[in-house]
């Protein structure tokens, strides 16, 4: 699932492509689904930037406000697995078939003659619109967020405050989003591997979670300068893939040697997802 490294880098492309764009039409899959919601209020609104919060591209709409009380409105997209989008010429003649078998779940015919395409395979990505700031009960897993971790809101001594304050796995709380915004398994391995933290660590001590804080800023920021990191289904609007996966030391170098000691990284399981960690730097 993209990260925000990944949806950060599609934000920078979709911004100054749609911010002041009228969306005069829009077509969804019809396909019932809680993630697609309240598609149609985006018809006649104007798009007024792009902005991210952790791993959601966010909105804010111009226009009459929401049809049940006036509010003002906000597009929530979220790529899920295997979401992308694509700009294309507006095609009158283009069918909900022809859709179906691009995968093509959501269309916004934009008032320049293009179309901006949603596609998604396998059906986990998010399209809504709600009144701007309102998650809760739409979605809610916005509202639990924890800090940008770019950002100055992401504070070392909350943060080791915070991972002291549980005794779930490491991984697990990064994974929880509830620590920090956007970290994935791609990027807890990764700065986990930076910090020499065993992922299974269920106490790591405010030194570690310090050295953890910083590397989680460091490899986002890396990814981030490569465009994220591509393995099979993240592409970014120009259909480009990320330059990261290059540069992994740990996410799926399972047998191979760790860059920093050689020892052979060993593969296993945290949180219920795919770990790997070198034996012999990130001791528990």
């Amino acid at each position: 699932m993209p990260e925000l490294p990944e949806v950060e880098s599609v934000r920078r492309q979709l911004h100054p492509e749609l911010a002041g764009r009228l969306v005069v039409d829009v077509w969804w899959d019809p396909h019932p689904q809680q993630r697609f919601s309240d598609v149609g209020w985006l018809e006649g609104h104007r798009i007024a930037a792009v902005t991210r919060r952790g791993k959601y591209l966010l909105c804010p709409l111009e226009g009459a406000g929401s049809p049940e009380d006036g509010r003002p409105l906000e597009l929530v997209l979220h790529l899920g697995m295997t979401g992308s989008f694509r700009f294309a010429a507006s095609d009158p003649a283009r069918t909900p078939a022809d859709d179906a078998t691009d995968h093509v779940r959501a269309r916004f015919t934009l008032d320049d003659g293009r179309d901006l395409r949603f596609r998604d395979p396998r059906r986990f990505g998010r399209v809504s619109v709600v009144p701007a700031g309102d998650y809760t009960g739409r979605v809610p897993t916005l509202v639990t967020l924890g800090p940008e971790p770019l950002s100055d809101d992401f504070d070392p001594d909350a943060f080791a405050a915070a991972l002291a304050r549980t005794s779930a796995p490491v991984k697990a709380a990064l994974l929880g989003q509830r620590l920090v915004a956007g970290v994935g398994n791609i990027y807890a391995d990764e700065a986990l591997w930076r910090a020499r933290i065993h992922p299974a660590s269920r106490r790591v001590g405010r030194a570690r979670a310090l050295a953890l804080h910083a590397a989680i800023r460091e490899v986002l920021a890396a990814s981030i300068e490569r465009e994220g990191t591509t393995f099979r289904d993240y592409q970014m609007v120009t259909g480009e893939s990320g330059r990261n996966a290059d540069f992994l030391d740990a996410y799926g170098q399972g047998d191979l040697p760790c860059n920093r000691c050689g020892t052979p990284m060993r593969r296993s399981v945290v949180a219920q997802r795919g770990t790997t960690h070198c034996p012999s730097c990130q001791r528990a």
